[in-house]
């Protein structure tokens, strides 16, 4: 049954080399949840979950949470919806903000909603992981920051603007369920592309009322 549970993803997705991934998504919330459940779908065998919220009554249609998970740890009711994917999963869960002491695995997904918070996340973490994804998402706009080699990293520094320059849309026109699954799924490709040890984008932006996308060079 295990052998069969990947073996339709078995050439996209490198068995071997995910077995020595430990994965760290810091934030559950609309993005982080998606990345976690897809995580623990193509066979990640370990996940830790960073984040100190509560589930209320907006994350029901912008999170994908469940009525019954209100007022629960967003860390918990995630860490148990991937176990039922995956009972073998190994899932550690922090209830708590991000801090520079908080241990990290290899590989981190970056889901959270400030550059403040980018930017205290990469500098407690940028020397200790092999695979860093930034997932940002405003309405119908995403983009997807990748650092996995010297000159990603160089790159994603650049991307580390100043809080004050950051769009401030209104708190209805912030997130969508369907935004933050595509953008779940370009982080989940940038990380597979790593395992296949092929070249990843730094930089994908994508405009989904408007039907572009953008892939940066570095």
């Amino acid at each position: 049954m295990s052998s069969e549970r990947y073996s339709r993803q078995a050439d996209i997705v490198p068995r071997q080399r995910i077995l020595d991934c430990k994965a760290t998504v810091i934030g559950v919330g609309a993005i982080g949840r998606q990345v976690a459940i897809q995580l623990t779908a193509i066979g990640v065998p370990h996940i830790q979950l960073v984040d100190f919220d509560l589930v209320d009554i907006s994350n029901l249609t912008t999170q994908g949470y469940m009525y019954k998970d209100l007022k629960h740890p967003k860390v918990d009711v995630t860490a148990e919806f991937c176990r039922q994917i995956n009972y073998d999963l190994q899932v550690e869960v922090v209830l708590d903000k991000f801090k520079r002491s908080t241990p990290v695995g290899n590989t981190v997904f970056c889901c959270v909603d400030s550059i403040t918070a980018r930017k205290h996340i990469w500098d407690a973490v940028k020397d200790k992981v092999n695979f860093f994804v930034d997932g940002r998402m405003s309405a119908e706009a995403l983009r997807i920051v990748t650092a996995c080699d010297d000159i990603s990293r160089s790159y994603y520094t650049t991307t580390l603007f100043a809080a004050e320059e950051a769009h401030a849309g209104p708190c209805t026109a912030k997130s969508t369920i369907y935004c933050a699954n595509i953008a779940a799924g370009f982080m989940l490709a940038q990380f597979t592309k790593y395992l296949r040890l092929m070249p990843v984008d730094p930089d994908i932006q994508v405009n989904l009322l408007a039907s572009e996308i953008n892939v940066g060079q570095v």
